[in-house]
């Protein structure tokens, strides 16, 4: 009996002593991974994003599910751009989205020649040399642009209608800005039709900001254009503000600036863009090469009015404008 004791302690050791093969765990697949570089801030571009994850989505393409994102945001300084570009590629992101200016898409460029790209410009993409062309990018890049340069003649347009006896008008653009030069030419163009002199006054900090509204006061100008820009768009609740303390009226691209309080906005559509950018990223990652992929242009454009500014102003806005505006803002 001792003895069977013993012999059944035995085995019972020898049990626990075996390492019994575990059942083979199922592998969580890798995502692809989709590299987001902004030149603007998280809280400011939030509703950009959105639009763009709702292209993705449109895709097929979900955060979390069958996707996954790498966010490095710049807020308005370029020079962090080309290390930002540069941590995404060494991350080897299957997709890298160079958004908020085209800055960031000319920093992608620069970081790598095999990483799909898909950009968002405001800017014509052959000439600041993100593509060979629009129909046939070339390399490793494709996105949407919007050729904001061309709307200048339609914005100067506006002011003629909103503000009686225009002589002079006043461009404030970031000289760091890829298409400063197309932007100048165009409305200087469009001021030399009407009639008006036009101030071109470049700001690229908070004082040269404020340099420049004294400095379009000095000039006796009647309206400010605001160019596209990012630096300039995070900074638009500033310049609002200063436009209210000089009293000159102002006019921009994005809805966000009348939002804020400006008067009066013509530009295209950022979340259609960021939608369409959505859509691109999403063709990539199926596999279309970036080559193969046309620039596509987004043509959805909106005018936006702030009825309480005007009236500050003291200005009327004709009928024929609130009836063609997208949004009145009271």
């Amino acid at each position: 009996m001792q003895f069977d004791r013993l012999r059944r302690r035995e085995f019972i050791s020898l049990l626990g002593a075996i390492t019994w093969p575990m059942p083979a765990q199922a592998q969580q697949p890798v995502l692809p991974v989709i590299g987001f570089l902004s030149g603007r801030s998280q809280e400011e571009a939030s509703g950009d994003t959105a639009a763009f994850h709702q292209g993705l989505n449109e895709m097929g393409y979900v955060g979390g599910r069958n996707v996954a994102f790498e966010y490095r945001w710049a807020e308005g300084r370029n020079d962090l751009l080309p290390g930002l570009a540069a941590d995404l590629v060494r991350r080897q992101v299957a997709v890298l989205a160079a958004v908020g200016g085209n800055n960031s898409a000319l920093a992608a460029k620069r970081a790598t020649g095999t990483i799909p790209i898909v950009f968002t410009s405001s800017a014509d993409p052959v000439l600041v040399g993100l593509v060979a062309s629009l129909s046939h990018p070339g390399g490793n890049v494709t996105g949407v642009s919007w050729f904001d340069a061309e709307l200048g003649p339609k914005q100067l347009k506006l002011l003629s209608e909103l503000i009686p006896n225009v002589t002079a008008v006043v461009l404030i653009v970031n000289p760091q800005s890829p298409e400063v030069a197309q932007q100048r030419d165009t409305a200087h163009q469009a001021a030399r039709a009407l009639g008006w002199q036009l101030h071109v006054i470049e700001a690229s900090s908070e004082s040269e900001i404020e340099a420049a509204f004294a400095a379009a006061k000095r000039l006796r100008a009647n309206a400010l254009m605001i160019s596209s820009d990012p630096f300039l768009h995070s900074r638009r609740k500033h310049i609002v503000a200063l436009a209210a303390h000089y009293a000159i009226p102002t006019i921009s691209s994005g809805r966000e600036w009348v939002a804020a309080g400006g008067l009066v906005s013509y530009g295209n559509s950022i979340p259609d863009a960021y939608r369409r950018a959505g859509l691109q990223a999403g063709r990539l990652l199926r596999g279309v090469r970036p080559t193969d992929l046309p620039v596509d242009r987004s043509t959805r454009f909106e005018l936006a009015i702030n009825l309480t500014t005007a009236k500050a102003f003291g200005l009327t806005v004709p009928d024929k404008l609130l009836v063609a505006a997208d949004e009145v803002i009271e």
